[in-house]
């Protein structure tokens, strides 16, 4: 029997998030033993060179020294206190002097809980219910989110999930990313009603969609004009495309800021803060609820402060951007010499690559017209080749600084065998 064949006897369709089975690209999940730096060891014993790093936390690369001395120097002062700890201030302040625009934080387990309650919060500050987010943006999976949603939602082929009451859908309104005369036709409309825009700066769960010049601008501009709040959900892109995240790229401000991933370090950890009058709403200042009793545990608390550490090196955020862009242009190189039409993009850690002569990708409509058969077998070759894309057409992707000149080198070698199979 197969590793998946015996989790699904006693798992939920054999895995613990949609996207890891594998149902996207067909086939069976690739199971994990351990990982070092760059590289990924299954339980079959190969040896892969990772591009999903645990979708984003693993920055400074799998199993980190750093990382790990610290999560065992706070495992043997306990695992759990349910209590505060300095811990929790030492990576609130670390975070808040990356992103300037995040005054006060809360600390949560996971970035749909960060979302979730940056939200709720939002509408509490506010007095209003509506709100906006965008198709193709994922995030997370709470209900007032799951209306024509990115991610697993879109790879399963669900644009909005059964079990959402329809009086909750009623409340969020979706719109086409990158089109800010949309976003100015529903304020002009509904304004007084709308709580808050809550937008991926950096749309990361359909592919890797960039902002067109201007959009950013227009959300903040609009939530200005009628007193809406600004999430920016930067569970993916935070820390990750720059030091303070993607705000700091476009250099727009948001009111509220979602964070997950990296502040864990790879443990289960989120957050979301901004202004310190709307945060002031959540309990215990205000009335707004939000509580978890997990939130901001310590061994979770010490990797978080310790990755973020890692990024303040000098020169870091140069040297990852540089060879993650040496994997992107590397790819639509060697699929432009294979007469496969690919379009890329990059930003510091992250990238995307979409098969579609329809390029730059910048909405969601050419996402979904892409050519995801030629991205089943794409990734079902580069698997074969030990190395490791996520598995589905609508993720982005992540180098680390683990990945050296050579990983980059390798990869770029076995892409192009794949690629040359794919234009016969």
């Amino acid at each position: 029997m197969s590793l998946f064949a015996e989790a699904k006897k006693y798992i939920a369709g054999g895995v613990n998030s949609p996207v890891r089975a594998f149902a996207a690209v067909g086939g069976e999940p690739v199971f994990i033993k351990s990982a070092k730096g760059a590289w990924l060891q299954t339980e079959d014993g190969r040896q892969m060179i990772d591009y999903v790093g645990s979708w984003g936390p693993m920055i400074l690369g799998h199993a980190h020294a750093d990382v790990i001395k610290a999560v065992i120097d706070a495992a043997e002062a306990g695992l759990s206190f349910g209590a505060p700890t300095v811990a929790e201030t030492r990576l609130a302040q670390k975070i808040c002097e990356f992103m300037p625009s995040i005054e006060r934080i809360r600390m949560v387990s996971s970035g749909t809980e960060a979302t979730m309650s940056a939200i709720r919060l939002a509408r509490g500050f506010t007095g209003r219910d509506k709100i906006i987010k965008f198709e193709g943006c994922y995030h997370g999976h709470s209900d007032s989110l799951l209306i024509k949603a990115g991610s697993g939602a879109l790879t399963l082929g669900v644009p909005s999930s059964p079990g959402v009451p329809t009086g909750l859908a009623e409340h969020t309104i979706t719109l086409d990313f990158n089109d800010p005369a949309a976003v100015e036709t529903v304020f002009a409309e509904l304004g007084e009603q709308i709580a808050c825009i809550i937008v991926e700066p950096i749309a990361g769960n359909m592919n890797m969609v960039p902002p067109e010049p201007g959009f950013l601008e227009a959300l903040r501009s609009q939530c200005d004009q009628y007193k809406a709040v600004l999430i920016f959900d930067e569970v993916m892109t935070g820390f990750r495309v720059a030091k303070g995240g993607a705000q700091e790229i476009f250099d727009i401000q948001p009111d509220l800021t979602t964070l997950g991933k990296i502040v864990g370090g790879g443990l289960p950890a989120a957050a979301f803060g901004g202004r310190a009058d709307i945060m002031a709403s959540i309990a215990p200042d205000g009335p707004v609820y939000q509580a978890g009793t997990l939130s901001g545990n310590p061994l979770v608390m010490a990797a978080g402060l310790a990755t973020l550490q890692g990024l303040e090196r000098p020169g870091f955020y140069a040297s990852l951007g540089e060879r993650t862009r040496q994997l992107a242009d590397g790819l639509a190189d060697v699929a432009r010499g294979a007469g496969v039409p690919l379009a890329v993009e990059a930003a510091g850690g992250m990238f995307g690559f979409v098969f579609s002569a329809d390029g730059p990708i910048r909405r969601f409509a050419q996402v979904t017209a892409a050519n995801t058969e030629l991205f089943r077998k794409f990734f079902h070759g580069m698997l074969d080749s030990n190395v490791y894309f996520a598995p589905s057409a609508f993720e982005a992707g992540f180098v680390s600084d683990a990945h050296g000149d050579e990983e980059i080198s390798e990869t770029l070698s076995r892409a192009k065998r794949v690629f040359a199979t794919l234009k016969s």
